[in-house]
């Protein structure tokens, strides 16, 4: 078969067919009267197995060593093959990535558009300081893809501060793209996304806030009911009661329950669960006192009648707390 039959039934151009025989992977097994060459059935089959190889992505060097090589295994070529081809995916996805960030603001002009890839460069650079920078200028002006992906995973606490600035002045739509890391299995990363929504004033984050106080990660429930309550979202209460009485964070906890308790009914509220922690029968002493001291900046007739009966408690520290709480409670109600 002539090499212009070979092309045409093959695929492969006459040019290509030079070419593999210059390099010895397809030497026609002889020629025609006129010196034209003529391919066997064997040399055609070897031209389907070349460019089966290639599309496997190995290279003509490889091809040939693959065809030619009696020793040759294949094991280990196909390993790096797919080591190659999973490095190319990256490189692509963080391409199409960054294209899709680039396209979403919508660019006037080549002018925003290189403005956008050195602000995303700089949020991916090694220095901090640089990283600290592109956050604090880039509110209004970064994909907000870009700045959630980069507060997840930055650990630096001054840039991650200045992330989540950038993220609380930013377009609509970051707190559900950070809703996103709180269900990762990166403790880390479930902090950070929790501690980033906190600091986003909108609706979304409080709804988003909400779900998190199921969340199995106790860091990431404190961190939202501590958020919760100062927004005055009744659902926050019993975990802050948990808080004081676990002592994490209770000073925080603490001061939310006191901003809820603003509302006479919550008041009662939040004052009844603090006495039905303190009369449980198995917490701790210590936390008896925290609990008791966190009764203090609850206003309402409940939380003075716990506090009368609590300064009478056995537990002497227990007592001179309520004791001295009602001391400064009196004190309040003479003075207005």
């Amino acid at each position: 078969m002539l090499i212009g039959e070979v092309a045409r039934r093959s695929g492969v151009s006459a040019r290509m067919l030079r070419h593999y025989e210059s390099l010895g992977l397809v030497e026609p097994t002889g020629r025609t009267g006129a010196g034209y060459r003529e391919y066997s059935h064997a040399d055609i089959r070897r031209i389907f197995l070349v460019e089966s190889l290639r599309s496997l992505g190995l290279t003509l060097r490889e091809v040939r060593r693959a065809l030619d090589d009696p020793g040759f295994t294949p094991a280990q070529l196909v390993d790096d093959l797919i080591e190659r081809t999973r490095q190319r995916i990256a490189v692509e996805t963080e391409l199409l990535t960054r294209l899709r960030r680039i396209s979403a603001t919508q660019p006037a002009d080549w002018t925003e558009v290189l403005q956008i890839v050195a602000l995303l460069q700089a949020l991916g650079s090694e220095q901090a300081g640089r990283r600290q920078r592109a956050a604090l200028s880039s509110a209004r002006e970064a994909p907000v893809e870009a700045l959630v992906e980069a507060v997840l995973s930055e650990a630096d606490p001054n840039v991650a501060g200045a992330l989540r600035w950038a993220l609380a002045h930013s377009v609509d739509g970051a707190p559900t793209l950070l809703a996103s890391g709180l269900d990762s299995p990166v403790a880390e990363v479930r902090e950070r996304a929790v501690r980033a929504i906190a600091e986003i004033p909108d609706a979304d984050a409080t709804a988003v806030l909400r779900d998190a106080l199921s969340n199995t990660d106790r860091v990431v429930r404190r961190c939202a009911a501590v958020a919760l309550g100062t927004r005055g979202v009744v659902e926050a209460i019993p975990t802050l009661v948990e808080l004081v009485v676990e002592e994490t964070h209770e000073a925080d906890a603490a001061d939310a329950l006191t901003a809820l308790a603003v509302e006479p009914a919550l008041a009662d509220q939040i004052a009844t669960r603090l006495v039905a922690q303190l009369t449980g029968g198995e917490v701790e002493p210590a936390a008896r006192r925290r609990l008791t001291q966190a009764l203090a900046d609850i206003p309402g007739t409940t939380a003075t009648r716990a506090l009368t009966e609590l300064s009478r408690d056995a537990d002497r520290a227990v007592a001179l707390t309520a004791t001295y709480i009602l001391t400064l409670r009196d004190r309040r109600s003479t003075e207005s």
